[in-house]
């Protein structure tokens, strides 16, 4: 047990309004501790090993008797199993944005060490100042965990063909001109002069092809069912180019938007919004931020690549941003178009926008 100064205590308990204050920095081997009772003063400082669910729940039991007491975390790898059990003892989660949290933290004046961190997260709390992240509820995380399947299966997908067709480069054979497995990109493998180790590369990346196939076409089949019946994925669909596919994702990457002020924050969390460095008559090119979820960052960009057809209502929009910037500006430019509509009809439905899926 280590005494805190009375001035901190003042502070933070004029702040708090729970008994027990805490901060965990979450490591795969251990999660550091640090928390105060506010009404003895005292701050307990320790480590949970290992890092596990049994470990957490074990350790917890010290507060069954308690439950005015709140602990912070950073929205880093493990949050979830962690904000479960706080929650399932009664405990206040909270889960903190780790890049805005680093700027709480400002220059580093001293070694960074797991404790420091956790003592952050404890003051940051208790003063009112954490940078809160939102916390998806069990039926939008498990969503979610199916969206980034997906995307990862895809992208594992992606890397296979661009393999096939590195090699075919790299030892001379023609160019498959149409698709690897319509009848004439079949014919055309069939036919290309390799290597025997260039011809095993070929049959193994296009096994692999195939059961990602499978397993992408039963990914996507669930989440087109889920589009169809959650009713904020429904609600989205009404906007031009947001499908049943896009919708879950949109819907579960942006959440209850009633967290942001504007639709330009809604748009600052995709990570599609400009940087621009200014100062006096100096301006830097801008460049996307690309600090969101990368995924919600695809699913707007495929929506907004919607726009080259005339039927859409922002064709004209985006034929004279191509005519500028080219076509995938002009297609991230409609991209926040649509994540501004998207928030705007999240925010108006409310609570039953995030829903339980029926």
């Amino acid at each position: 047990m280590v005494a805190v100064p009375n001035e901190l205590q003042f502070s933070e308990l004029e702040e708090v309004p729970v008994g027990i204050v805490g901060g965990l920095d979450i490591h795969r081997r251990q999660i550091t501790f640090d928390y105060l009772d506010t009404g003895t003063g005292e701050v307990s400082r320790g480590k949970i090993a290992p890092a596990d669910r049994e470990s957490l729940r074990s350790w917890l039991t010290r507060f069954d008797h308690r439950r005015d007491i709140a602990f912070a975390m950073e929205g880093c790898t493990g949050w979830r199993f962690i904000v479960e059990e706080l929650e399932r003892a009664g405990i206040e989660a909270h889960v903190a944005e780790p890049a805005d949290t680093a700027k709480e933290r400002g220059r580093k004046k001293r070694a960074k060490t797991d404790r420091a961190d956790a003592r952050l997260l404890r003051e940051l709390l208790a003063t009112g100042r954490l940078p809160e992240s939102w916390i998806p509820p069990n039926h939008v995380l498990e969503v979610r965990a199916k969206v980034r399947l997906y995307c990862a299966l895809a992208d594992e997908r992606k890397g296979w063909m661009q393999r096939i067709h590195a090699t075919l480069f790299h030892q001379g054979a023609p160019a498959v001109a149409g698709r690897l497995f319509d009848l004439d990109g079949q014919a055309q493998l069939a036919t290309a002069r390799l290597s025997p180790g260039g011809r095993q590369l070929v049959e193994v990346a296009l096994r692999q092809i195939e059961h990602l196939d499978r397993e992408l076409h039963r990914l996507r089949a669930d989440l087109i069912a889920i589009g169809r019946r959650q009713l904020g994925c429904r609600a989205i669909q009404a906007h031009y180019g947001v499908g049943s596919l896009l919708s879950v994702v949109i819907w579960e990457e942006l959440g209850d938007c009633r967290r942001f002020s504007s639709s330009s924050d809604a748009v600052r969390h995709s990570g599609l919004d400009v940087t621009v460095w200014s100062s006096d008559g100096k301006r830097s090119k801008g460049h996307l931020a690309r600090q969101g979820p990368s995924v919600l960052r695809w699913a707007l960009y495929e929506a907004g690549m919607s726009a080259a057809k005339r039927t859409s209502p922002d064709h004209d929009y985006f034929c004279s941003t191509k005519a500028r910037l080219g076509t995938s500006r002009a297609a991230l430019s409609v991209g926040r178009k649509i994540a501004r509509r998207c928030y705007h009809t999240l925010r108006e439905l409310g609570d039953d926008a995030m829903a339980t899926i029926g």
